[in-house]
């Protein structure tokens, strides 16, 4: 079954990180950012390998947004 997870991708000096907040510790990175989303896909799929299907409904049943918001700054 198809399932949808949240992931933040950052830039820095090295490329690109990703990470899935709905599971604690799952992170990835990639030279580009299509590398580091194809490489987080796959540690999500790894991770949720790993759980009992109760869980894996419980943890991707949260919803997460973002927006950004303009400060002063």
């Amino acid at each position: 079954m198809a399932r949808k997870a949240s992931v933040v991708i950052e830039k820095d000096e090295h490329g690109f990180c990703a990470w899935c907040p709905e599971l604690r510790g799952c992170q990835s990175q990639g030279s580009t950012r299509e590398e580091a989303i194809a490489n987080i896909k796959e540690a999500i799929e790894l991770y949720l390998e790993t759980l009992p299907d109760d869980e894996r409904d419980v943890v991707l049943s949260r919803e997460i947004l973002t927006t950004t918001v303009e400060v002063d700054a």
